[in-house]
């Protein structure tokens, strides 16, 4: 965000058993990212007294679009989302390399084509202000330490977009949409075991579940230390992939995709 834009505030509303609803309130006015549900947004805003200016969509999935109808019944305002992906309430499409700009409150998005978990997916990014990191919005491509399964993108698809999203900055805050953080980590560990930022951030992800706190936001740069998605070309995630499809060599891309299908299997 710009310094303009610094007393904007990003908050997660739960939804489902395990969805983020990403809510930027700036004490009058409400963006929302990925309303699955409405009741529970209607209830924040209700709560906060705020006036809903814009919603913000990833990607088709139900448990991202739901509630947007019912919202716009409350306030008929501009949906933004992929251009790429037949969404009936978009009234402002758009793809990778465009922004999406909001004048209340007044926020620049940089849009992201993420394509792999749906063939449309994009994220939107903001730049940070003085007082504010930068900060991501990825719907299901990007987890704490994990990414979503190919539902209709390939692994070559999947790998690119994260290379995108790696090519961030560091301190990017990053607001997935799932809480499957502890999950994740017991992959993520059956990956690297050794891997010393892992075990940190399982214990600390363990004391904030447990305090009935969200593990996310996370950051690019944990992410890129702990998550085996974007470690492709780290030793211990190769020396795991090799060992599990019982090969001498892969490539990048297949050292990606046999952990991604590795992990559809893990339990």
């Amino acid at each position: 965000m710009d310094a303009g834009n610094d007393s904007v505030k990003v908050v997660p509303v739960t939804a489902f058993q395990d969805n983020y609803i990403w809510v930027l309130d700036d004490g009058r006015h409400a963006v929302v990212v990925d309303p699955g549900e409405s009741g529970p947004v209607l209830d924040y805003l209700a709560k906060k007294s705020l006036a809903l200016t814009a919603i913000l969509l990833t990607h088709h999935h139900g448990d991202h679009i739901g509630g947007v109808a019912e919202l716009l019944a409350h306030a008929p305002v501009p949906v933004y989302g992929p251009a790429g992906e037949s969404i009936v309430w978009i009234d402002h499409p758009l793809a990778g390399g465009e922004h999406a700009r909001l004048t209340t409150p007044a926020l620049d998005f940089a849009v992201l084509d993420v394509p792999g978990h749906t063939a449309g997916h994009i994220a939107y990014w903001l730049a940070g202000g003085p007082a504010d990191a930068p900060r991501l919005f990825c719907g299901d491509t990007l987890f704490s330490c994990g990414c979503g399964r190919l539902f209709e993108g390939t692994a070559a698809q999947m790998l690119a977009s994260l290379d995108r999203i790696s090519a961030l900055p560091g301190d990017t805050h990053v607001h997935c949409a799932h809480e499957y953080t502890l999950s994740n980590i017991r992959f993520a560990l059956a990956c690297e075991p050794e891997n010393s930022a892992l075990q940190s951030w399982r214990d600390h992800a363990q004391r904030l579940r447990d305090e009935g706190r969200p593990t996310l936001p996370t950051t690019l740069a944990q992410e890129l230390a702990t998550n085996p998605f974007l470690r492709s070309d780290a030793p211990g995630v190769i020396a795991a992939a090799l060992r599990h499809a019982g090969k001498p060599h892969l490539s990048r891309e297949q050292v990606f995709a046999t952990v991604r299908a590795w992990k559809d299997g893990f339990r």
